[in-house]
């Protein structure tokens, strides 16, 4: 392993011979010099990538007249727009990807990492529907770790570091090699979106119809599928065209661009358009009191990409509830000047387990961490001498549109000033010093964010370890965006207002990479489907929806478009019900196969890999099901631990019976303990050193590629009964009434995350109903207040029965 700073090797061997990761990484073969082609009047480029060394993307001659009729329009190149993009190009839809400059394409615009606790949830399940980001995550991973190892499966949170430059690289090569890619439907137009081409009317009808309630329950009844799962397919498809045609004011008819090259006005028309502006919407950028127009600075540049603000006018001229949100990004260093000795070393880990589910399955670690190229990120921290200049130089911030001037930032990634101002009894925060690359020395110091005047940024990192002589390369700067109240969309991000317009990413109120990525492939899926059914002349497709018992995408909808939202989104495991079921290690179980029914996953291996993980957990179960010992014996060769203490050699248990299964759902039980015992007692058979009745084969240990699946399904078994009892007993609650005079402090109730507390005195719910409505309440939160209210109740109930009685004796 190379620490930062340290020498890099070039090797054009580093990956396998495995074609898609040769090209995905940036390898090929034999490298071949090509050159970049521009349709006349038209700004498209088209066709493959070849590879010219690391870290570097050309364009080849090859290119295609531009069309100006498409199926699906997707409006921006960020994480959103290229997973609505490939989604939707997947699904047979003949789709543009419009972007205002095609080398931007796929930049990681802030922290040069993908994943973490949720998020990485999401990429996982991402993954498992055959999107973008885990692969080329996979591709361009420097530096591997899973969060919460130590914590239970259910929240476990892979995250991996990128190399900027090859994840953007790789990401334009998955979207530029159509043919090799299975997205032979997919261009991509360099040009601004101005405004959206409409065909208005009140209740007008779309011209890419989803399938409506009846419609589904109809089909399903032919296909002869149960009762329930069309109860559950006609909920889900209250999302449809005609469910929603009394709100429609317009629908769409296409998209009118400015190339960026001709400054040409380009009419596009379309079935559909996906919306993914980004923090462009209306942008502003803003360092101490400079205010500036733009969606984002370019990497190593000054120059700034224009905001887009026709299509903010259409979306506030046909009533959109419009807010203003911003987001910040910390100033990059030189880590030539940073005292590396002085920081807390965090390694990468090893072996380095993948985002791809098809990778996993085959045992093999991403292609960096399998040649050994990965980087060390370090920590430091802020002191009481940083606080005090972040507080005295407060004055310098900028004034902001939103919160009367003091902006509306992510709660859960706030700037250095809205930690130092909310956690005042705290002396110190840490701060990651994570390199950006293999072959750069900036690096970004993650939590860090405050747009202060650029000589103030120096003073406050110059206070911390390790940086008393850092110089910044760049200056942090915040961002000002519109976004849209995202009440207003049905559960597949459709509009209610305007039929065939799909929006997805920031602009519905998400801050991060992963949030925007989960919502672009179901946006993409359903204009894909919905707009090249209609293209094709074939009857509407059913929605592709996922339920909150589904996926954690599924969650994030929901939670969205039924709750709206206040401040920028960001996933949580909290936020999930069902978090037990809806395990990073699992996600391709639950939702692989749903993808490829609904035309998202065609690849063959990724399909035989399902197949091939759901029979290896299947049969490792089945054998752990099956082998059993007496529970002294356990308790003998693993030790009185194992089977729950001294109470394992009480009287009459020598004849009692486990299997390994019931051993393993015991507390501080793994599966490696269990599968040794399982290996010696197999192993003493065979030399006919012990006589156990049950059969048994040769011993082979449960493969990483399972290992995770199998030991979380056994433990969380009972779990999971638990967890449907609770919330069926929530369910059943939603109408009681919560007593006015509830008092909502951490005192009281400690499980309570500081933000619901502030939620719930500021709202003061006076039903279960409206509690759930709240942003930022968690499921878990809720079953815990009614547990306490019906406790109160009943004290309360207690209490009055002991005063009547009392009232009755005296007289």
């Amino acid at each position: 392993m190379e620490s930062f700073g340290g020498p890099t090797k070039k090797n054009d061997r580093l990956f396998p011979s495995d074609r898609l990761w040769l090209w995905l990484c940036g390898f090929a073969p034999t490298h071949r010099r090509t050159t970049q082609t521009y349709v006349e009047g038209k700004g498209l480029y088209d066709g493959t990538v070849g590879g010219e060394g690391e870290g570097t993307s050309t364009r080849n001659t090859q290119t295609d007249a531009h069309s100006s009729s498409y199926d699906v329009v997707v409006i921006g190149g960020g994480h959103a727009g290229a997973e609505a993009a490939t989604a939707s190009a997947r699904t047979g839809a003949r789709t543009l990807l419009v972007t205002q400059n095609k080398s931007t394409l796929g930049e990681l615009s802030c922290n040069p990492s993908i994943g973490g606790i949720g998020k990485g949830h999401l990429v996982r399940e991402i993954d498992a529907l055959n999107g973008a980001m885990g692969e080329v995550a996979d591709a361009s991973g420097i530096h591997f770790r899973m969060l919460n190892r130590r914590k239970g499966p259910a929240v476990r949170g892979p995250r991996a570091q990128m190399d900027r430059d090859y994840y953007k690289d790789n990401m334009q090569r998955l979207l530029l090699n159509r043919e090799e890619n299975g997205m032979e439907n997919l261009e991509i137009l360099e040009a601004s979106a101005e405004d959206l081409l409409l065909d208005e009317g009140v209740g007008i009808e779309t011209l890419a119809p989803l399938a409506d309630p009846s419609d589904v329950s109809e089909a399903f009844a032919e296909e002869g599928n149960g009762a329930e799962r069309v109860r559950l397919e006609k909920a889900k498809a209250l999302s449809s065209a005609k469910a929603n045609q009394s709100n429609r004011q317009a629908r769409i008819r296409g998209v009118v661009a400015i190339d960026t090259n001709t400054k040409e006005r380009i009419e596009i028309e379309s079935k559909a358009v996906v919306l993914t502006t980004g923090t462009f919407l209306r942008g502003v950028l803003m360092i101490g009191h400079d205010r500036y127009s733009g969606g984002r600075h370019l990497r190593d540049s000054e120059e700034v990409e224009p905001p887009s603000v026709g299509l903010a006018l259409t979306l506030e001229r046909f009533g959109f509830p419009l807010g203003r949100l911003k987001t910040g990004t910390p100033a990059r260093l030189d880590g030539r000047t940073i005292d590396w000795d002085s920081c807390n070393i965090q390694p990468s880990e090893r072996p380095a387990l993948p985002f791809s589910h098809v990778r996993q399955s085959r045992g093999e670690e991403p292609p960096l961490a399998a040649v050994g190229r990965l980087i060390d990120c370090y920590q430091t921290s802020t002191n009481e001498a940083t606080h005090k200049m972040v507080m005295d130089y407060a004055h310098l911030l900028p004034q902001y549109d939103g919160m009367d001037g003091k902006g509306n930032g992510p709660r859960y990634c706030p700037s250095i000033y809205k930690k130092v101002e909310r956690f005042a009894e705290r002396s110190s925060h840490n701060s990651f010093l994570e390199p950006e690359g293999l072959n750069t020395d900036i690096v970004y110091p993650n939590g860090m964010s405050g747009p202060y005047p650029e000589e103030i940024q120096l003073k406050i990192f110059r206070s911390m370890k390790g940086l008393g002589n850092v110089e910044i390369v760049r200056p942090g700067y915040d961002v000002e965006y519109d976004f849209v109240n995202p009440q207003v969309l049905t559960h597949t991000l459709e509009t209610k207002k305007i039929a065939g317009l799909y929006l997805a990413g920031q602009i519905c109120g998400t801050t991060g990479y992963e949030e925007a990525g989960a919502q672009g492939i179901i946006a993409g899926a359903n204009a894909g489907r919905a707009a090249g059914a209609a293209s094709r002349d074939e009857s509407p497709p059913v929605p592709f929806v996922l339920g909150r018992d589904e996926a954690y995408i599924g969650v994030l909808i929901d939670d969205l478009v039924t709750k709206g939202t206040s401040e920028p989104y960001r996933m949580f495991t909290s936020r999930a019900e069902y978090r037990i079921s809806l395990r990073a290690d699992n996600a391709d179980l639950r939702l692989t196969r749903k993808g490829a029914e609904h035309g998202l996953v065609t690849d063959p291996e990724r399909l035989a890999a399902l197949d091939m993980r759901e029979t290896m957990i299947g049969q490792n179960i089945d054998r752990l099901r099956n082998f059993k010992l007496f529970v002294t014996d356990w308790a003998k060769r693993g030790g009185n631990d194992l089977m729950g203490g001294a109470a394992a050699n009480r009287p009459g248990r020598e004849s009692h019976k486990k299997s390994a299964e019931e051993v393993l759902g015991m507390p501080n039980v793994s599966l490696k303990m269990v599968e040794q015992i399982m290996a010696d007692v197999i192993q003493e058979e065979g030399s006919g050193q012990v006589d156990n009745d049950e059969s048994t084969e040769e011993m082979i240990m449960t493969p990483s590629s399972v290992y995770d699946t199998v030991e979380a399904s056994v433990k969380y078994k009972s779990y999971v009964i638990r967890q449907e009892k609770d919330i069926e007993s929530w369910r059943k609650a939603q109408g009681a009434r919560i007593p006015p005079g509830i008092i909502y402090d951490h005192s009281i109730m400690p499980t309570f995350s500081k933000e619901e507390l502030e939620k719930l005195n500021q709202f003061k719910p006076s039903t279960f109903a409206e509690a759930s409505q709240i942003s930022g309440i968690t499921p878990q939160s809720l079953v815990y207040l009614y547990h306490h209210v019906s406790k109160m109740n009943k004290e309360s109930r207690r209490k009055k029965r002991e005063s009547l009685a009392a009232s009755g004796s005296s007289q």
